[in-house]
């Protein structure tokens, strides 16, 4: 970031339907709230376009990479609300016609396509009833991290599982900011998203902008939110426990220097 630059930053929340229609209409108002609250970047949580009954259903829905209307609501949402827009996931066509690239990708505040991150690390766990999960089985992994030069800050992208794997987001070196778009479990998320989001804060030294599913779906599923801004001291800046709604913070340079010069981790790094 520049030096002595703020720049207020919105993490959306919602609690996203089986169908793509209502989400995007929530989507439009919640960005709108946004950037009329100062907000020059707005993210979404991952899959805010569509949580479906089952889960082949985001493959019925995927789209071809650069064509399509949820790309193309992204697109526009993003230059009418002047704005950089972060679009959570959406589900993107893949090699396998059974499967999905879960895909977020970055607009500009004119509405061009500046970056995509493909999720790298997929979601699995066992636990029983409405706690199973294996997005290996309809979603295909991505290989490549991706980090963003905006003009208010570097903004690395990440989605929801990834959080729990600190090499990639070491592994990209200094980065001002982390996105995590996230749909986590309601029991996972009680046990560990707050700890592992100020975790990544902290030895990365790096704010932490992770916008979340949070609540009872219409499929059944309950997501636990908490859609949150951390500081790179780990302090919690902003943050909503469920419900749709916008959690506002701001990134702030000086805020990042101080942490950076007083305890220079980053710089002590030997592996």
């Amino acid at each position: 970031m520049r030096d002595g630059s703020k720049v207020r930053v919105a993490a959306v929340q919602m609690v996203s339907a089986p169908e793509v229609a209502p989400n995007l209409a929530a989507a439009a108002r919640l960005i709108a709230e946004a950037a009329a609250a100062g907000a020059k970047l707005v993210a979404l949580p991952e899959y805010f376009c569509i949580l479906g009954r089952h889960e082949n259903d985001k493959v019925k829905v995927r789209e071809t990479d650069g064509a399509g209307p949820i790309q193309d609501f992204l697109a526009a949402a993003a230059n009418r609300n002047r704005v950089w827009l972060v679009g959570g996931t959406i589900p993107l066509a893949s090699s396998n016609d059974k499967k999905v690239r879960n895909a977020c990708l970055v607009f500009d505040a004119e509405g061009r396509r500046v970056a995509r991150y493909d999720k790298i690390h997929l979601f699995g766990l066992a636990l029983g009833g409405q706690d199973n999960f294996d997005e290996a089985r309809t979603i295909d992994p991505g290989d490549r991290p991706m980090v963003v030069d905006a003009p208010f800050a570097r903004i690395g992208l990440s989605v929801c599982y990834d959080v729990r794997f600190p090499e990639l987001y070491r592994g990209a070196g200094t980065v001002d900011a982390w996105l995590v778009p996230s749909a986590f479990t309601a029991v996972t998320g009680a046990a560990h998203w707050d700890i592992l989001l100020r975790a990544r804060a902290v030895e990365n030294q790096c704010y932490m902008i992770a916008p979340a599913q949070g609540g009872l779906h219409p499929n059944g599923r309950r997501t636990y939110g908490h859609s949150m801004i951390v500081d790179p001291w780990g302090e919690v800046l902003a943050s909503r426990a469920e419900g749709e709604g916008v959690v506002l913070a701001e990134l702030d340079a000086g805020r990042l220097a101080e942490v950076r010069q007083s305890l220079p981790a980053l710089e002590h790094r030997r592996l």
